[in-house]
């Protein structure tokens, strides 16, 4: 994967002869420049700049399909693949899919070389194209390591196309306000974990029967993120969830409702559906029956974002587009 750095940019083109700085680039959180790796390589754009890259280690390349519990099931898209070692990795240790994307054509034909050394060419393949313009959907793995402008500016793309339980994976950066479900140190290598959240957001209505006739519930959820909250409505009283847990898309919460003249904590846990949840309902006195079932509709136009952003922009430094790029 490659990241970028100031000072590290610097030396290098003074050593080439050809110094220009760049503001656009910034240096990792502690702010301390990293020594120059041997091995540097310089790849060319369209627009005939130098960048430099620095090559993930096998060591976090393994950490990272370790956290995401890779396996022969999963598709990996790596992000800018660099010399495509990371979904050669997954391919060849995993026995997954796996497809790289670059701008650099020259990563690309290092990849494509790279597969055939490994002999996963059945299982890989890798695409030089535009990120912003490719399709991630069949993804069930996302692997990054980009600037960090660019992850963010890559998440309402990934939250929007990725499916729920999908898992992505960062090497080094984050994704701003959106927290990681996880982290991990490698040898002072950062490494940040997402599973991709269902939409819950919305007003949603169900019935379920008691011992005096059907009763008519209402769930109106607030969503940022994998963070949910929301108020359950039932018989005139609004009772706060509790306990919520979104992962994919199964969410879980507890609502304190009175059952047979007494407070009861009663567990929710469902599988959301796009605008359906089918799940269950259990409470820990046996008044409401383990396994009781619930099916609840989305009221129509109740969705709403749960990043708050917009459409996906290219992320642009005066004329010249920045690629997203990695190993």
């Amino acid at each position: 994967m490659r990241k970028t750095y100031p000072v590290l940019l610097m030396l290098i083109m003074l050593f080439l002869g050809s110094v220009q700085a760049n503001d656009a680039y910034s240096l990792p959180p502690d702010g301390t420049p990293p020594s120059a790796p041997s091995g540097v390589a310089l790849s060319i754009d369209s627009e005939d700049l130098d960048v430099p890259y620095v090559p993930t280690p096998e060591n976090v390349v393994m950490k990272m399909l370790e956290m995401t519990n890779v396996c022969s099931e999963d598709t990996v898209y790596d992000l800018g693949c660099g010399d495509g070692r990371i979904v050669i990795t997954a391919a060849e240790k995993m026995g997954a899919g796996g497809v790289g994307i670059d701008l650099d054509p020259e990563r690309i034909r290092e990849s494509n070389e790279n597969a055939r050394k490994a002999r996963v060419t059945n299982r890989v393949r890798f695409l030089n194209q535009d990120l912003f313009k490719t399709d991630f959907s069949k993804a069930s793995v996302v692997t990054l390591y980009l600037l960090p402008s660019v992850n963010l500016d890559l998440r309402p793309k990934l939250l929007r196309e990725l499916k729920p339980g999908s898992r992505v994976v960062s090497h080094d950066f984050d994704m701003g306000e959106w927290e990681a479900d996880q982290d991990a140190e490698v040898e002072g290598h950062s490494i940040y974990y997402w599973v991709i959240p269902a939409n819950a957001t919305g007003t949603w209505e169900w019935t379920m029967p008691s011992r005096t006739g059907d009763e008519t519930f209402v769930l109106n959820v607030d969503q940022k993120f994998q963070k949910v909250g929301g108020v359950l409505s039932e018989g005139g009283s609004d009772l706060p969830i509790r306990d919520v847990v979104l992962s994919g898309n199964t969410l879980k919460f507890t609502a304190d409702r009175i059952v047979n003249g007494r407070m009861v904590a009663v567990r929710y846990e469902g599988r959301i559906n796009g605008d359906s949840i089918e799940g269950t309902a259990e409470a820990a006195d046996g008044s409401v029956e383990k396994g009781a079932k619930w099916s609840a509709r989305r009221s129509p136009g109740t969705e709403t974002a749960i990043d708050g952003s917009g459409e996906t922009a290219r992320v642009s430094f005066g004329r010249r587009e920045i690629s997203p790029f990695s190993a």
